[in-house]
């Protein structure tokens, strides 16, 4: 059983066969796939896999905390498991590629302004949006 699974079981929700799928191939993905990506990868488990299926289960899993969905600007919510470290992400606005990543100094910069404002961070998400350094298009 993989991270997602266990997650699932230990939340109580019940797993039929085309939701095991669909937790496996969240689980196996080290981008973050949208829904119509997720059906792709599911589909090519188990053909009985419908779209709509991986909707409602996409839905499901967010609502018991299980996934988290963001939208980078392109209209399509993507997904990514609840991840154990909190992370950010920069997004290349060229290719749509998402990279994680963490860094200490950001994280004391949000709680300072917080504080500034005379508020107490509870949490936060942080996207940034780029293009490559060597793209002249966009300099």
């Amino acid at each position: 059983m993989d991270r997602l699974e266990k997650l699932c079981a230990e939340k109580g929700l019940r797993m039929t066969e085309q939701r095991r799928v669909i937790a496996r191939v969240l689980s196996g993905s080290d981008d973050h796939p949208d829904a119509e990506e997720l059906h792709k990868r599911a589909n090519a488990v188990d053909k009985n896999i419908s779209l709509a299926t991986v909707y409602r289960t996409v839905k499901l899993f967010e609502e018991y905390g299980i996934i988290e969905s963001h939208d980078f600007g392109d209209g399509r919510a993507r997904y990514e498991e609840v991840p154990d470290e909190h992370h950010d992400h920069l997004i290349d606005v060229k290719s749509g590629k998402v990279i994680e990543f963490h860094n200490e100094e950001i994280e004391r910069l949000q709680e300072e302004v917080a504080r500034a404002h005379g508020y107490r961070l509870v949490d936060h998400r942080l996207e940034l949006y780029a293009v490559p350094i060597d793209d002249k298009d966009h300099d």
